[in-house]
């Protein structure tokens, strides 16, 4: 009875206020699954739960391709020779396809790998750390794009076809979604086909004559298949029914009418890349991907597997850039000496070795979690958006910092450059697969909100159906949550379940901050209404702090999984500097909503955020002097940093594997390095004249840069 009466009283405000929902913005918000991160927008994180899922594991054939066929592959690959070049030498590219990299998520069975998505994401991160194009070439074919469509929806067919095919690379795929007009408002793209029929071989055929006009679409010029995206048309159909919807198809290459083999040049990349045009091409239904039945699913389609897929590739990117940056940056610092002593030791270098150790310990406990969690069957879309998010941002951060510790070493463009080409790749990321600037407020908050909230999508579809007895029990049951994150904001938030002992006292800090950040949501949303959807620099903060939650709650399963105490004080600023982020953006949020009532309320909501602040400052000084000192924890965090056969990367491992050769006596060696000029007289003086003497030159190979002739 009473909720009947709620709901009665609730109905006419709520159709009101609740923002009008496209079919195409449906099909994005339902797309995927919810894991934790629902529980930590839910103000409720349950610890067990987090820790119930399985640690990574990669199979023996996984293993064996990353010692094998990826070592023999990062051999062959040299990064400012591929850079000058704009393009793979063709034996690796020969290679590529031998060894069936496009093939990792196509089943044994199809003529594939049959990788799970650690294996996948694995694979890429360890090739970007030597070489970006190299590692996009392999990601596209892997990531959103024809196989994974196929794998899903396609027809036995068309699977029968083209899988076998794209998994040892005798056809080559690109997708083509972006179009000029049609940026990050992908769905309204203005690609059309209009339904009609062509004789061809003597019989009537079904199908689309489709105009289009695509952009920056990877892999393009050197594509055998086409994946399109359009807008299909019926015109045959009563004026208001003629639209079909977004409908996705494969197109082989040479079709008439399609116009393909131009490039693009992304921050002038050697990845191919390049525009697709297309006038009055005829597909017919059989080049539908899934056929006839599938027309005006293609949205849906794109969704659901972006869900996935977005948690992979570009996230892997990042991750890459975030290890060969704090690689190069601690190991740089131990090599470099400036005023008698190695730079690593001065404290504005050692603060931001620090901090993006931390950062990076947060950031692939994230990307190890959420892959988990995909190997165990889910698709966690809102995920998905803050791993491409953040990790793409912490890659950009962590190569920032590194040309700021390289200095002049780092902006002279050559062979002995270790992070250049990385700097001038990491906006790219950014920028793709939805670009950062909107994810944060559209997907990670808005379909967040609509996914992870316990209630707010009950209260919808009690609201579109005119329910107004489901309308009211789902507003009591969303009144008791609020109040029970009043409550725990308030009075504080208790631990739900068992957390690895080291960490209490963080996990307690999690469950504080989440139960803050659920009551400020449901204050948001219940002052703003459907105004919040518009209100992007709110709803991205509000993105930003689920975010930081996530990457903290991640950092205590990875500390749980790996059981490695030695990595406790990472764990440890890893979340703190999180939860420091997150308790930030929740007063900034604070003080910008426009309600004085609740600006008003905020010291006593947001009672307690003034106590996170991260580690000291000489206890960051500790983190970055244990990575100066101990080559172990940087191999640790760093684990899938690769060495190339030549090059600036392979210059500096070389010359720290001498240095821990020698371990002391390197101080010395430098030492006797300023005050005699010369290499062979410092070293002769050493222990091991020999072992001195190579340290000392690579060293100063290290420190050396790039010359050419004047043009």
């Amino acid at each position: 009875m009473i909720a009947s009466w709620v709901g009665h009283q609730a109905l006419g405000p709520f159709s009101k206020a609740l923002p009008d929902m496209g079919e195409t913005e449906r099909a994005a918000l339902e797309a995927g699954t919810v894991g934790f991160e629902g529980a930590l927008f839910a103000g409720q994180p349950d610890f067990d739960r987090l820790l119930a899922m399985a640690p990574n594991r990669l199979t023996p054939e996984e293993q064996a391709f990353l010692d094998g066929d990826v070592r023999e592959l990062i051999a062959m690959l040299d990064d400012f020779a591929i850079d000058e070049a704009g393009d793979l030498p063709p034996e690796v590219w020969q290679l590529l396809r031998e060894r069936r990299f496009f093939g990792m998520i196509i089943p044994r069975e199809r003529g594939g790998l049959g990788f799970g998505h650690f294996a996948h994401a694995a694979v890429v991160t360890r090739i970007a750390t030597v070489n970006v194009a190299a590692a996009v070439t392999v990601m596209v074919p892997n990531s959103l794009g024809p196989a994974e469509l196929l794998l899903r929806y396609g027809t036995d067919a068309q699977k029968q076809h083209y899988l076998p095919r794209l998994a040892d690379g005798r056809d080559l795929p690109c997708f083509g979604l972006t179009s000029p007009y049609a940026g990050s408002d992908a769905a309204s793209i203005p690609d059309t086909g209009v339904l009609t029929e062509r004789e061809i071989d003597g019989r009537t055929v079904r199908g689309f004559s489709v105009r289009f006009d695509k952009r920056y679409i990877t892999l393009a010029p050197v594509a055998t298949v086409v994946g399109l995206a359009f807008q299909a048309v019926d015109p045959s159909r009563p004026e208001g029914q003629q639209q079909l919807g977004i409908t996705c198809a494969l197109i082989p290459v040479p079709t008439p009418g399609l116009r393909i083999g131009r490039r693009h040049r992304p921050m002038n990349s050697a990845f191919m890349n390049g525009p697709l045009h297309g006038e009055d091409v005829f597909v017919p239904m059989d080049w539908v991907i899934g056929g006839e039945a599938r027309v005006g699913q293609g949205w849906r389609m794109l969704m659901e597997c972006l869900a996935a897929g977005r948690a992979i590739s570009l996230p892997a990117l990042g991750a890459a850039q975030q290890q060969t940056a704090l690689y190069v940056m601690n190991g740089y610092g131990r090599i470099r000496e400036q005023f008698g002593l190695p730079i690593g030791r001065f404290e504005a270098v050692a603060g931001l070795i620090a901090r993006t150790a931390a950062d990076l310990y947060a950031c692939d406990a994230a990307r190890r979690y959420t892959a988990a969690a995909l190997d165990a069957g889910e698709r966690p879309s809102v995920a998905s958006a803050i791993l491409k998010v953040q990790l793409t941002e912490a890659g950009r951060r962590a190569v920032n910092r590194g040309m700021d510790v390289l200095g002049g070493k780092g902006i002279i463009s050559g062979p002995s450059n270790l992070l250049g080409v990385a700097y001038r790749h990491a906006p790219i990321a950014i920028t793709v697969e939805g670009a950062n600037l909107l994810s944060r407020a559209l997907i990670i908050f808005g379909q967040g909100a609509m996914r992870c909230h316990p209630h707010v999508m009950d209260e919808m579809a009690a609201v579109q159906a005119k329910d107004e007895t489901a309308l009211g029990r789902a507003l009591l049951a969303h009144a008791g949550h609020v109040m029970r994150n009043l409550g725990a904001s308030l009075f504080g938030a208790g631990l739900k379940g068992r957390v690895p002992e080291g960490l209490e006292k963080e996990a307690r800090l999690i469950a504080r901050v989440s139960a803050k950040y659920a009551l400020t949501v449901d204050l948001a949303m219940g002052l703003l209404g459907g105004r919040l959807k518009r209100m992007e620099l709110l709803s991205a903060r509000l993105g930003d702090v689920h975010s930081h939650l996530y990457m903290a709650a991640a950092s205590v399963w990875r500390f749980h999984v790996e059981a490695d105490a030695q990595m406790l004080p990472f764990a440890r600023a890893a979340i703190r500097f999180q939860l420091e982020e997150a308790a930030a953006t929740l007063r900034e949020l604070h003080a910008n909503l426009p309600s004085g009532t609740l600006r008003a309320l905020s010291p006593l909501l947001l009672h307690g955020t003034g106590h996170l602040a991260p580690l000291r400052d000489r206890d960051v000084i500790a983190l970055a002097d244990a990575l100066r000192k101990d080559s172990s924890l940087v191999a640790r965090l760093c684990p899938d940093v690769a060495t190339p056969a030549s090059g600036g990367l392979h210059d500096l491992a070389e010359a720290l594997r001498l240095a821990d050769a020698l371990g002391d006596e390197v101080h010395e060696l430098n030492r006797a390095l300023r005050r005699t000029h010369s290499l062979q007289t410092a070293a002769a003086a050493a222990r091991d004249p020999e072992a001195a003497l190579a340290y000392l030159r690579a060293a100063d190979k290290v420190i050396q840069v790039d010359d050419f002739p004047a043009r």
